[in-house]
């Protein structure tokens, strides 16, 4: 089986990269290899056409592919909360939480991955269009295999762009690089309290897969809570992970990455988080009306619990 991931060296989709490196995928029966496949909406394409079995990216992406939710399902939680950070450049000195620090700005963003964005400026009162913050891809990410958060804080450094919203890592590289600041991390309380529920980390299959493989739900669930659960006894083991995976300097910042998040590490899916993810892809104009839980979410992840790991 092919697991799609829209980010690979990053903190996003760790989870399901480490159920892969780490042994639980094949624990739970699955035979799982690891594809990098960006943007995510492309990931969401090779899903719906059968080239791979799983995506592990942004949940509401699903619907680039599979309009109103017609012929997927989200299978399980890798991390809840939306998890990008707006990070703008160290000159403008922008305080933590200032949304207004975007007026008249370039801001970097990955297709489908803007829309968290463009909807949060909405909702805090800043229209892109009226206040002039252009929200466009980033100079050289476009390339197969390039990473998009380090793209990111690359073109930063140099001044491609005046801010980027992506992944953790990106973040990170640009703080510690003396080339960002982090002005949102939703995450952890910033911006509107309803953008938590924008979106989140997901595993997603096919019905036609999940179908085929009627194994696939509960064992990809298994696996993940297996990786949360070993990640919080031993959080160095995503250093051995990111040391396979990264390049030297990000496999050393993969776990400080990771101890940050797991106190969101759960495999849930909420009805609150189905209904405030609803509403933002309505707002975004990619959903018409309202998708019930049941045809969105696995059977198997309403009936089980974590403590069953």
């Amino acid at each position: 089986m092919k697991l799609a991931v829209p980010d690979m060296i990053s903190n996003s989709y760790f989870p399901a990269i480490a159920a892969i490196e780490l042994g639980f995928f094949e624990q739970e029966g699955l035979d799982v290899a690891l594809e990098l496949i960006f943007p995510v909406d492309k990931a969401y394409a090779a899903l719906r056409e059968g080239a791979v079995d799983l995506v592990a990216g942004s949940a509401h992406s699903a619907l680039a592919a599979f309009p109103q939710w017609q012929g997927v399902k989200l299978v399980c939680a890798q991390a809840q909360g939306m998890y990008w950070f707006l990070v703008m450049h160290a000159d403008y000195a922008a305080a933590r939480g200032d949304i207004a620090a975007v007026r008249g700005r370039r801001i970097g963003a990955a297709p489908w991955v803007e829309m968290g964005l463009r909807a949060l400026l909405l909702e805090a009162g800043i229209d892109p269009a009226r206040e002039g913050v252009t929200i466009a891809p980033v100079p050289g990410a476009q390339g197969a295999g390039v990473n998009f958060g380090l793209t990111a804080a690359q073109a930063l450094a140099e001044r491609k762009i005046d801010g980027f919203w992506a992944n953790g890592m990106g973040a990170e590289v640009a703080v510690r690089r003396g080339v960002g600041t982090i002005v949102l991390d939703v995450r952890r309380g910033d911006g509107p309290k309803r953008c938590f529920d924008y979106t989140m980390a997901a595993v997603a299959a096919s019905d036609r897969r999940l179908a085929a493989a009627p194994e696939l739900a509960g064992a990809t669930i298994a696996a993940i809570r297996k990786t949360h659960a070993a990640l919080r006894a031993d959080v160095t083991l995503a250093a051995q992970v990111g040391r396979k995976l990264f390049p030297p300097h990000e496999a050393e910042l993969i776990a400080a990455l990771i101890a940050r998040d797991l106190p969101y590490y759960d495999t849930a899916i909420p009805e609150r988080f189905v209904a405030g993810m609803n509403a933002f892809a309505r707002d975004m104009g990619i959903l018409r009306g309202d998708v019930p839980y049941g045809q969105i979410v696995v059977p198997q992840l309403r009936a089980a619990s974590d403590a069953s790991i």
